[in-house]
């Protein structure tokens, strides 16, 4: 059937392309419901060429000769791609770019992109695969941190000094001074495991360019406008001449917060060839590219006294950042900037070091940089309650930091509900009468965190706004609402629709929301670091208020009342003097716009001026924070070694929850995430540089069987900046969901795992070292 994209608007390429749905998928409907795009992993277009990548064998190498000419020969191949196409660095922070599409003189880790072929389809893209020769010249291979850490040759990057990514030391307050005055100082080592996002949407993107030099990529990305600006640099377009869509995805968490080099090499045989070309990756190909949670080796020191209060807290952390940069600068300091709340801390300082090894790049996975500091915190902050004899959750209640407080190192925070969080747990899990008394093999344990609700720095700097709405008003009585955020299965496409219902008091059903393309929708920075619902709501407020101001004063004279007098809702505006008088909103549009002419507003959203007066000062600063605790239940089977998380309690200060079954439904999320990186998940790459089971029979993610009973509550602490008092709720409750469940494993079996993931043959190993009489 003959198709239009959602715009309306004839794609590049002719009209004779198909939208196929799967069976049972309402693909036209919801993409009405949304305003995302048409297209769906099943697009099929006529003379549309697919794409598949080669990768390097070898983890660590130069390359001598790459020989292509019998993959070109090939009948059915349209195009091939080398490094040497494609030589432009890039990466998504401006300072530190190593990254290019395909590899140009060496590769940094089995899976890195060498090579990519345009084919009448993937059969005979994979058969030309094959007949590419690669000629490689072996290096060392970096696979331990502490290896590249210390060893500076071969350089992995060859511009940089040594194999070093970032190096962050930061003190905040007399750290040696408080640690020597402190009654009481616990010291440990933790270790904290890659895991990936495991999406259930592989990564995906189509490419067209058309005669008049457009480029039009559609891409499973969650940071739209970022791709738009690596595209047009690296083929060297003018970002007026390139378009980026986001079509519905199959979640992300992270895992889509880069630029990626299929994103580009589409881009690049879809120039060459003349044709659309697709790429779609397979979950193994997901597995390498990966850009998961780094792995961490972490030092703690805290200093307390006798009463439970911290003095001090000093880390030291080793951070394995894989064979690109990614977000790693970013990562190097967030382990460090994001640990100083909800505690009051006197002083605290960081020591954070991220290296490049051979492994697949790590990146952002939901709690970017800040969960695996969190779990040897909130860990060694129990053995200190445990020391002292005091309850955990005493001591967490003792060193609250407050709300509408500067912590340590410079940031702002606004609201806090941490306390009524706590309590919340407390209560519901029965703490009181559970906590050290069931029996063994079964436990309580208690943790708790802050996140941010948005960045206040943006990738690269500028003056500019960091979210934009713009309203399109019908005089239908259709309000067309456009934004560049990224809906990734969060909702934030229902948010801007609910926000702009309840601004002009419309039907939400005549509210249509178009989100994520570059040549229709302001710019939006993207959907990471929880950013979306306190930045775009409140410019989406702000658009809404420009024009119901406009609204109001037309039906105002109408009516010849005071302005005061007029009240939007339920699809109607209302004389709240005279309830006889009333107007629909279609009648209030086409009053307003006899009056205004064409209808429409425009909104923004900008941080204030946040974050610490010193170099790296802003980069964990927030608007708003958001404060998580956690009561997880387990059991141990001491024979086995086997831990089942069976409940966690989850109390969560999202400021105001815009949508509850939305903000509920996240916190829940957050916390299944959570619990299996504690006891299942391991992004694990071999002495070879393989990777040990790149597939999800392999990769052990929770099933439906495995999920513990969560208890999603809500606490409302009503933000002074929020859009109607909200802050984030998407990444924060996963925070806690990890230290709990170690911390319940100690009051049930009275062992310390302090290395994640706590599997049954950790468990047996400290149960063994308990029973012979040493440290478990």
């Amino acid at each position: 059937m003959a198709a239009r994209d959602q715009h309306g608007t004839n794609p590049p390429w002719g009209d004779t392309f198909r939208v196929i749905g799967r069976p049972g998928r309402k693909v036209d409907g919801l993409a009405k419901a949304t305003g995302a795009a048409l297209y769906t992993d099943d697009l099929q277009l006529p003379g549309m060429l697919h794409a598949r990548t080669l990768r390097s064998t070898v983890p660590h190498a130069r390359i001598v000769r790459v020989d292509t000419s019998r993959a070109r020969a090939l009948p059915g191949v349209h195009a091939v791609l080398t490094g040497a196409d494609l030589p432009e660095r890039y990466g998504v922070i401006p300072w530190t770019q190593d990254e290019t599409a395909l590899a140009v003189d060496k590769v940094r880790f089995i899976g890195d992109e060498v090579a990519a072929v345009a084919a009448v389809d993937e059969d005979t893209a994979l058969q030309a695969l094959d007949l590419i020769e690669v000629e490689y010249e072996p290096l060392h291979a970096f696979l331990d941190p502490e290896e590249a850490r210390t060893r500076a040759e071969p350089r992995i990057h060859e511009d940089k000094r040594d194999n070093v990514s970032k190096h962050v030391r930061l003190e905040f307050g007399p750290v040696d001074a408080e640690l020597a005055g402190a009654e009481l100082i616990v010291e440990g080592d933790y270790s904290f495991q890659s895991t990936t996002h495991a999406a259930i949407e592989p990564h995906c993107a189509v490419a067209a360019h058309d005669p008049s030099g457009t480029l039009t990529l559609w891409s499973s990305t969650q940071i739209t406008h970022y791709v738009h600006r690596t595209v047009a640099r690296v083929l060297g377009l003018p970002e007026s001449r390139v378009r980026v869509i986001q079509p519905c995805l199959g979640g992300a968490f992270g895992g889509k917060s880069d630029p990626f080099s299929l994103e580009l090499c589409v881009a690049k045989l879809a120039m060459m060839t003349g044709r659309p070309v697709k790429m779609l990756w397979t979950r193994e190909e997901v597995f390498y590219a990966h850009r998961g949670r780094h792995a961490m080796q972490m030092h703690y020191r805290t200093g307390a006294t006798k009463d439970g209060r911290i003095r001090a807290v000093d880390a030291k952390l080793l951070i394995d950042g894989g064979a690109y940069s990614s977000f790693g600068l970013v990562t190097t300091y967030y382990a460090g900037q994001l640990l100083t709340g909800p505690y009051a801390f006197p002083s605290y300082r960081f020591d954070s070091t991220r290296v490049f090894t051979n492994k697949p790049p790590c990146g952002p996975k939901r709690g970017h940089g800040s969960v695996q500091p969190r779990f040897a915190f909130e860990t060694q902050l129990d053995e200190v309650a445990h020391a002292l004899g005091l309850d955990p959750i005493e001591v967490r209640r003792r060193n609250f930091q407050g709300a509408f407080v500067e912590t340590v190192n410079g940031q702002r925070v606004t609201s806090s509900g941490f306390l009524q969080c706590l309590e919340a747990v407390e209560r519901a899990s029965g703490w009181a009468e559970r906590h050290g008394k069931l029996p063994r093999g079964r436990g309580l344990g208690v943790a708790g965190s802050m996140y941010i609700s948005g960045t206040n720095y943006p990738v690269y700097p500028n003056e500019l706004p960091q979210a934009g709405i713009q309203l399109k008003v019908d005089r239908s009585g259709l309000v067309l609402a456009f934004t560049g955020s990224n809906d990734i299965g969060q909702g934030s496409s229902t948010l801007v629709r609910n926000i702009v219902a309840e601004e002009l008091g419309m039907d939400p059903a005549d509210v249509r929301v178009v989100a994520a393309d570059t040549d229709l929708c302001p710019v939006d920075l993207g959907a990471y670091s929880s950013r979306v619902t306190f930045m775009v709501g409140n410019a989406t407020i702000d658009a809404c208020r420009k024009l119901r101001r406009q609204l109001v004063e037309a039906v105002a004279a109408k009516w010849e009342v005071d302005a005061a007098r007029v009240a939007l809702g339920a699809g109607h505006a209302h004389d709240a003097e005279d309830p006889s008088r009333s107007l629909t909103t279609r009648e209030v549009f086409q009053l307003a716009e006899a009056r205004f002419e064409t209808l429409g507003a425009t909104g923004s959203y900008d941080t204030p001026e946040l974050g610490g007066k010193y170099r790296g000062g802003t980069i964990g600063a927030s608007p708003a924070y958001s404060f998580t605790a956690h009561v997880a239940e387990v059991e141990v089977d001491e024979e086995t070694g086997r831990v089942t998380c069976t409940q966690l309690w989850v109390a969560h200060d999202c400021g105001r929850a815009l949508n509850p079954t939305l903000v509920a439904g996240q916190i829940e999320g957050s916390a299944y995430m959570g619990a299996a990186e504690a006891t299942l998940e391991h992004h694990q790459i071999d002495g070879r540089g393989l990777h040990t089971g790149p597939s999800l029979l392999d990769y052990p993610i929770p099933t439906s069987l495995d999920v513990p009973e969560l208890h999603a509550i809500v606490v409302e602490s009503l933000d002074p900046e929020g859009p109607y008092g909200a802050k984030e709720a998407g990444e924060g409750p996963l925070h806690p969901a990890i230290p709990a469940i170690g911390n319940a494993i100690f009051d049930a079996v009275g062992v310390r795992l302090r290395d994640l993931p706590f599997t049954p043959a950790r468990v047996l190993a400290a149960l063994r070292a308990q029973a012979a009489g040493g440290r478990g």
